[in-house]
């Protein structure tokens, strides 16, 4: 197809001269040397290879849409096209470049590449294969938590694995600066030698989603090291064709951020014909030069699927400790019939194209999952010889870190003052900060440029701020002058457990998820606590799913949150928030209103972290005081469970009970002076976590902790139920045991005020909380 494309489309002598020209300038800076890196034989092992994956890629994707049985009609889907145009360079990754301690963010549409690398290597089943895209078998984009735990980062998201990588190198490097060195490869008494490598291989249309470039810029500010990206340059998108000289805003946006660009157009083949007798005059007359084969086997030699050029710009790369892209130059569909066509995203083989392929290969239905069937004795021996293949796992298991039974004795008890739920948080962290347990040493702190607001402060102060690079005093708080000193301290050294980001809660969001994996990436367990304002939880949502879907470890807290940071107005004021604390699985959410509740909901959070079978926690935390109540949950074990597990009773029910108010969150007053209004007649009930509750009540339903706790109430009686944020996410409540339910909450977008008045406004204030209840008895 390539040769016959050129043919018809070929332009003048001149006109074509001037192109390869243009093209040999932009691709110029930095030249890869063209001294040969790889053995005739190794290169002749890595082409058998290349064509074995290229084939069992293509395989997997035309079994599951023809030839694996289906129930319900509709098209599996793969893409053979965007797998092709990555073989040579994940064939060169995992066969000559990596070694166990790299981490690799596989490109999603690449997905049975891998795959199939991994069955080549023996660890992955061909059984798995043959059920691509069906329940059980390989998922269609790598999966840490779904596929064999050889996949280092997920990557369905598009452009959020291309930047993970550059948050696990800082990480790593956090670590070592703490001279958490990884230990050995379990089961091989083993250390790496060096940090690890933290690659990226992206499609170029992959760069259009924002959060890659401000991850770029977090790099820079930064100063992360060991970060490869490898841009599969092919020049396709699913709908369009890339943009003519994207390469350029490609190469300036890497250097913008200072990163290596190594530009990989031309492959040895190309790179020789252009050395032939003849020099300039050749390049005029390259397409008449050679025959439809050679000509196709001529232009389709480009840098990234050329083994020579490929480890030539790896080796060179690895002399160093800096961030590098590589913009290589693929061809959509190498190998494929379908190669370069503009449609070929979404297309995969017709039955007649692939059994004209599997001929081609040498394949018939006998042997086409053969792994090795066929290939040069060179092939097996380089795939037993990979060094990341050396290690039996390349995932740690550290034991659990102990966790204080009281992180911070000072905070909450029956004498504490009204404070708000985002000031315990912070006094939490600061009594944490003051102390020297091994559990505090693995506490890593980190927000968007809002740690003052969001009452980090103090442990900041306490612990300092990290860099990577040179110690930096901080000079405001040196001064002690009159207007010029400052109450925080900003400087950075080593030392420092608080990573400070610019404003984009994406960042934070895949920072915190890359320390989340600390423990199985690297061997040490973090305790990332992360905080941005509660509203903007929605804006970094994919970045929170993303570490999520990955069984990431981290503490969100979302502060301040609701109607209730009243003068900010409606775009400072979050509504939904609730919800998704409920909705996104792997992660525990809680919304304490008292300073003692928050203690526990941190404890049992910080537990959860590092359960076997835990996850993520969310805390939605408010700034407004309340009173507290007087009560030590030290000495009363059960409600500091009942806490935790999600809920509890101020004022249960009884036989009499006409109305039972549920509430959550900062509102605990209104509700608490409701109750009160109303007497004996009516029952308190407080919500710590609606997704604890919920959840385990659609998991086990008769035998939840909610139906248990619910099942006092009179089957008369009705639920009133009250917060700051969606009714949703506590209306369910009636469901447990069929009482009627009347919610109040917020469904729309607030506006400026002080709380009282926008409490009235919306309808959750004490009188209407009355209201509601007056209405029922």
């Amino acid at each position: 197809m390539v040769a016959r494309l050129l043919r018809a489309t070929r332009p003048p002598a001149s006109q074509l001269a001037r192109r390869v020209s243009t093209a040999t300038a932009a691709a110029a800076p930095p030249a890869v040397a063209a001294a040969p890196s790889i053995s005739h034989s190794e290169l002749r092992a890595l082409q058998a290879l290349e064509s074995r994956v290229n084939w069992l890629s293509s395989l997997m994707i035309h079994h599951a849409n023809n030839e694996r049985p289906k129930r319900d009609g509709l098209k599996v889907g793969g893409h053979q096209a965007s797998c092709a145009s990555s073989v040579s360079i994940l064939t060169a990754l995992y066969t000559k470049v990596l070694e166990p301690q790299d981490r690799v963010a596989v490109k999603p549409h690449a997905g049975p590449v891998f795959h199939a690398l991994m069955y080549l290597m023996g660890r992955q089943s061909r059984d798995n294969l043959q059920r691509f895209r069906a329940l059980g078998g390989v998922q269609p984009y790598p999966s840490r938590t779904k596929d064999l735990p050889e996949v280092d980062l997920s990557t369905g998201s598009v452009g959020l694995g291309a930047a993970l990588t550059c948050f696990t190198s800082l990480v790593e490097g956090y670590l070592r600066s703490k001279s958490l060195v990884p230990p050995a490869w379990p089961g091989t008494g083993v250390v790496p030698d060096r940090p690890g490598r933290h690659i990226a291989l992206v499609g170029d249309a992959e760069l259009d989603e924002g959060n890659v470039f401000e991850a770029l810029l977090e790099t820079w500010k930064l100063g992360t090291k060991h970060t490869w990206m490898i841009v599969d340059y092919n020049r396709q998108s699913l709908d369009k064709i890339v943009e003519d000289q994207s390469s350029r805003v490609i190469d300036r946006m890497f250097r913008l951020n200072g990163w290596e660009v190594l530009t990989l157009k031309f492959g040895r083949r190309l790179r020789d014909a252009f050395e032939r007798p003849g020099g300039q005059g050749l390049r005029q007359t390259l397409v008449d030069s050679y025959n439809d084969d050679e000509l196709q086997r001529l232009m389709t030699n480009l840098g990234g699927h050329c083994y020579e050029t490929l480890i030539e710009a790896f080796d060179r790369a690895a002399q160093s400790d800096g961030r590098v892209c590589f913009l290589a130059y693929t061809i959509k569909g190498f190998g494929l019939p379908l190669a370069g066509h503009r449609d070929n995203h979404g297309l995969y083989l017709t039955s007649q194209q692939f059994e004209a392929f599997r001929a081609s290969h040498g394949r018939s239905e006998a042997n086409q999952w053969e792994p090795f069937d066929g290939l040069p004795d060179e092939a097996r021996a380089l795939v037993a010889a990979a060094p990341i293949n050396s290690v039996p796992t390349r995932r740690h298991s550290p034991g659990p870190v102990c966790i204080p039974a009281d992180l911070a004795p000072s905070v909450g008890g029956a004498n504490a003052k009204p404070v708000s739920s985002q000031t315990a948080f912070g006094a939490v962290m600061l009594e944490l900060a003051r102390g020297d347990s091994a559990f505090a040493g693995r506490l890593l702190t980190m927000a968007p440029d809002v740690t003052t607001t969001t009452s980090l402060s103090g442990f900041v102060n306490k612990r300092g701020i990290f860099t990577s690079g040179d110690s930096e005093p901080d000079n405001f708080r040196a001064a002690r002058a009159p207007g010029v000193a400052s109450l925080n301290n900003w400087g950075k050294s080593a030392r420092g457990q608080h990573i400070e980001l610019g404003i984009a809660e994406n960042n934070l969001l895949l920072c915190m998820a890359a320390a989340g994996l600390s423990a199985e990436l690297f061997g040490h367990r973090l305790f990332p606590v992360g905080t941005l304002y509660d509203p903007f939880v929605a804006r970094a949502l994919d970045s929170l799913i993303y570490g999520t879907y990955m069984r990431s470890r981290f503490m969100l807290v979302g502060t301040p949150s609701g109607l209730t940071l009243a003068p900010e107005g409606g775009a400072h004021q979050s509504i939904g928030t609730p919800l998704i604390g409920t909705s996104v699985p792997n992660l525990l959410t809680y919304e304490p209103a008292f300073a003692d509740e928050v203690k526990a909901v941190m404890r049992a959070g910080f537990e959860h972290m590092q359960a076997e079978d835990g996850g993520a926690v969310y805390l939605r935390l408010s700034t407004r005081a309340v009173e507290q109540m007087p009560r030590d949950l030290a000495a009363d074990s059960a409600l500091d469970d009942a806490i935790v597990r999600g809920g509890y009773w101020h004022v249960p029910p009884h036989a009499a009970t006409k109305v039972v108010i549920a509430f959550s969150g900062v509102v605990a007053p209104e509700a608490i002076a409701a109750q009160r209004s109303l007497g004996a007649s009516a029952a308190l009930l407080q919500v710590t976590s609606y997704d604890r509750l919920t959840n385990e009540w659609k998991e086990r339903r008769g035998g939840s902790y909610v139906t248990e706790l619910l099942g006092g109430i009179p089957r008369g009686a009705r639920l009133v139920t009250v917060l700051d944020g969606h009714p949703s996410a506590l209306s369910w409540l009636g469901g447990v045991h069929g009482h009627p339910v009347t919610p109040l909450g917020v469904t729309e977008f607030g506006q400026t005020g002080d709380v009282l008045e926008l409490y009235e406004r919306y309808e959750i204030d004490e009188a209407a909380i009355l209201r509601a209840c007056e209405q029922i008895c």
